[in-house]
């Protein structure tokens, strides 16, 4: 019988799957993006994530991000635990801390990739300061209403944050899918054969460019 990866082994190949499964990935963030390139990411063949992560779900994150109404109030780490090892059988290592000065060497350590996901210019900066130190493979992935990035850290510049509340501005969820998207291919490409391709997507006139400078 075929196996849970079948259609993506068909059109990748043995041997990226085989990648895929021995890549050792720390996602930043379980929100929007976060939550949803998590989900990806499991259903392609990445066998070991571990993701950080401390907010509680709330109402207003149901359109948004992986979780549904039921769950709303519980912490996204133990939620998305749940949820990929029910989609995947992927067992993630959760870790429901905010990253801090003081922690974030410890906690992004011993992996192969980084992907930022998170939503305030601290928090990006932190990532990339640790990354840069450590010599990891940092990947970040954002949204501002109407456009969405995926840039490697050699290109990255962190934006500034919004004014008033970080989460409180006009979002779709088909940018933040078309955002997913791409970045879990920025993953299997950068697996498959190094490549370091950087993105812009907008959705109002649906474009997907690559940004090369």
């Amino acid at each position: 019988m075929p196996g849970k990866f079948h259609h993506e082994q068909i059109y990748r190949g043995r041997d990226v799957i085989a990648r895929l499964a021995a890549l050792r990935v720390t996602l930043c963030g379980a929100g929007a993006l976060g939550s949803n390139l998590a989900d990806n990411l499991v259903r392609q063949g990445v066998a070991h994530l571990r993701v950080i992560d401390h907010d509680r779900i709330e109402e207003h994150n149901v359109s948004t991000q992986l979780y549904g109404e039921s769950e709303v109030g519980g912490w996204k780490i133990e939620v998305l635990k749940n949820r990929l090892f029910r989609a995947a059988g992927v067992e993630i290592e959760p870790v429901q801390k905010q990253l801090e000065q003081g922690n974030a060497k410890q906690l992004l350590k011993d992996c192969d990739l980084i992907i930022d996901t998170f939503d305030n210019s601290a928090s990006r900066s932190l990532v990339q300061t640790t990354c840069r130190a450590t010599g990891t493979n940092c990947l970040h992935a954002g949204l501002f209403e109407d456009y969405g990035e995926v840039i490697w850290d050699e290109q990255y510049r962190v934006p500034e944050d919004v004014a008033g509340d970080v989460c409180d501005y006009p979002l779709a969820r088909n940018l933040v899918m078309m955002t997913v998207a791409i970045a879990s291919e920025a993953v299997v490409r950068f697996v498959r054969d190094g490549a370091r391709q950087n993105w812009s997507i907008t959705l109002n006139d649906f474009a997907v460019r690559e940004v090369t400078d």
